[in-house]
């Protein structure tokens, strides 16, 4: 690597990121774990500048989160493209275990799950169907061997993309780059020439993540590894935790890969990089692309909702409505249990930010509470409620803070710098004033990230109140 990596190209919350080209269009998928809708996808021209234009799981006979775990659900999916259509494959965790999901759009929709057969996480597909290929498709995962010494092993399959189906013997292709090797992942493999690379990642999503390679000269092995390996080593500085790559090439011939990331010392959590790929003796060698990342704005008055809020696990019935401003109903399930509660989030996408919203509620019953959230799971979050007592700063059972509040309509924000948050409120046309001031580290994520949300919640007990939010808006401070 010739220079440490810089920003991200999709920013927040897009961990494990996997690509495909059609034509000049590039198509993205990442992880969602435990979120609804599930497994984002992102189209773009220059792998730089990219928009969303769906979710491959957005129905709920699609997907069942029910009761899912923090960073469990949906595991590493890989998005490839063959004969005109897309595969999507992913592992639902503590779930069926590995599926398949094919369109023609991949804006959707989307098929129903083909669940198949197998062990493990980080599923991927390779279609052999270039010059010197057989027309043969193949499945790939990783598969536990032991887990407290992080020990894993890659095995493939024959994928019947017409029966959307494994068939034949099972093949070990690879344990990893050296004796010991912790957490072998995240396979892809390419056809480069007349052989096959294998790319993994190794050493956990943590910071000593790193990129490996291996080839062969038969798809099914054996698999020889690279003499530099790891060809991207864990990295230090401004950019931690890079790995999990895909390799996809340009319509010009060269090469690029995505990967993941984590800009430390906040609670932004994984994104997606970009790498230019050279190649040395048959070898992938990648260098950071330099680019001017842009900060993104918002301000949703919530005319519809779009496909960037998410719901935390499944949605059986549809607790808000959109068009004038947003309104959540409050019902029973509450943040800190494994349901779904009346909880509308979208991932930060920066370390620095600020956000802020109008809550329109009055508490009808005790236990009642809605308002702005900073949510990372179930057991880790900062609630900025309006209550029957007033306006409070909660973690979990514990209120760090509150003030009395006149009736009618109050601002609510959160200054965001790193793990420092201020949670401050305002009349509609009053001055901010700050609330309390919180050190977040408990908000440091792994796998997932932290989210902005809106909140209501009637803490167990039936209700038929709703809490308005007219508009909802994140700025980002001028750079230092």
């Amino acid at each position: 690597m010739s220079a440490p990596f810089g920003e991200p190209v999709l920013p927040g919350f897009r961990p494990d990121p996997s690509v495909c080209r059609v034509g000049a269009d590039y198509y993205l998928v990442t992880s969602s774990f435990e979120w609804f809708p599930g497994l984002p996808v992102f189209q773009s021209r220059d792998l730089v500048h990219w928009r969303r234009v769906g979710s491959a799981l957005d129905r709920p006979s699609q997907l069942n989160l029910d009761g899912c775990a923090p960073s469990r659900g949906l595991f590493a999916p890989t998005i490839r493209h063959h004969d005109g259509v897309f595969h999507l494959v992913c592992t639902l965790m503590d779930g069926p275990g590995h599926f398949v999901v094919t369109a023609t759009d991949p804006a959707g929709p989307w098929s129903e799950p083909h669940w198949l057969e197998g062990e493990g996480f980080d599923p991927s597909l390779f279609f052999d169907d270039g010059p010197a290929g057989d027309g043969r498709a193949w499945f790939t995962a990783t598969r536990v061997l032991d887990e407290a010494a992080g020990r894993t092993e890659i095995w493939m399959r024959e994928y019947l993309p017409g029966e959307r189906r494994l068939t034949g013997p099972e093949h070990v292709l690879w344990s990893g780059s050296r004796p010991g090797a912790r957490w072998s992942e995240a396979p892809h493999l390419y056809r480069i020439g007349d052989g096959y690379l294998l790319l993994t990642a190794e050493g956990g999503t943590a910071e000593d993540h790193s990129v490996v390679a291996a080839r062969a000269e038969h798809v099914t092995g054996p698999y020889e590894g690279a003499p530099g390996n790891p060809l991207l080593p864990p990295a230090e500085g401004p950019v931690t935790c890079t790995g999990h790559a895909d390799l996809v090439r340009t319509p010009h011939g060269d090469w690029r890969a995505v990967l993941l990331g984590v800009r430390p010392g906040s609670a932004v959590g994984r994104e997606t990089f970009l790498a230019r790929v050279a190649w040395d003796d048959g070898w992938p060698v990648f260098s950071p692309v330099a680019h001017t990342a842009p900060r993104r704005p918002l301000h949703d008055d919530f005319a519809t909702l779009s496909a960037d809020w998410s719901t935390l696990r499944t949605p059986r019935t549809r607790f808000w409505t959109t068009g004038d401003g947003l309104r959540l109903r409050l019902r029973p399930e509450r943040l800190g249990e494994r349901a779904v509660p009346s909880l509308l989030a979208r991932p930060q996408e920066q370390p620095d930010c600020d956000v802020s919203t109008e809550l329109r509620f009055t508490a009808a019953a005790p236990g009642e509470q809605a308002g702005l959230a900073r949510v990372l799971d179930d057991d880790a979050h900062l609630l900025l409620l309006r209550t029957a007592e007033g306006l409070g700063l909660h973690r979990g059972p514990d209120v760090l803070a509150r003030v009395a509040l006149p009736p009618g309509p109050v601002r609510l924000g959160v200054r965001i710098r790193g793990l420092t948050h201020t949670f401050s409120h305002a009349a509609p046309d009053g001055a901010w004033r700050d609330l309390a001031t919180v050190e977040a580290g408990f908000l440091t994520p792994l796998f997932t990230s932290v989210q902005l949300g809106l909140y209501a919640t009637s803490n167990g007990r039936p209700s038929g109140n709703h809490a308005h939010f007219p508009w909802f808006d994140i700025r980002y401070p001028s750079p230092r």
